[in-house]
């Protein structure tokens, strides 16, 4: 009987960190860098990514090329600037990093659809998946249509 209370109490104790050893870690520096990297760009909604084709899943996979970087925010453009993005770090929380993402019209001009999105994994070695979130920030106001046929995480 004691032999199983102990096995009990041991394998109780070691259960936090077996789940804390799964726990998908986000960085504390650098992470607009880290976005672009890590990026399901799949995973965005259809306003934001490009077309979908076999085997690509990055922005580098799809050619896009970084125009700036910053600690909180990258500017980054498709071959042939096509398409123009800012992708903008508003918050980081251990569920998630919520970003703005922002479309340029032709000419560098106002942006012609912007929205946030909630950014998570499941472990550290998976990309980064993107849906639309409800939580709003003030610096990102939502402009244009919202891609309604996107699941959110209900933030």
């Amino acid at each position: 009987m004691k032999t199983k209370v102990l096995l009990a109490v041991v394998v109780l104790s070691c259960a936090p960190l077996g789940v804390a050893g799964n726990k998908a870690e986000y960085p504390n520096e650098k992470v607009a860098e880290f976005v672009i990297e890590k990026l399901d760009v799949t995973s965005l909604p259809s306003t934001f990514r490009p077309k979908k084709e076999k085997g690509k899943k990055t922005f580098a996979d799809y050619g896009f090329t970084v125009q700036t970087v910053g600690e909180n925010e990258v500017v980054i453009e498709a071959a042939g600037g096509v398409k123009r993005l800012v992708i903008k770090v508003l918050d980081q929380k251990s569920s998630g990093i919520y970003v703005c993402v922002e479309e340029y019209g032709e000419n560098g001009g106002q942006a012609k659809t912007q929205s946030v999105l909630l950014l998570k994994r499941n472990d550290p070695s998976a990309l980064l998946k993107g849906r639309e979130s409800f939580q709003e920030f003030a610096a990102c106001p939502v402009i244009g249509e919202s891609d309604s046929t996107t699941n959110s995480y209900g933030d």
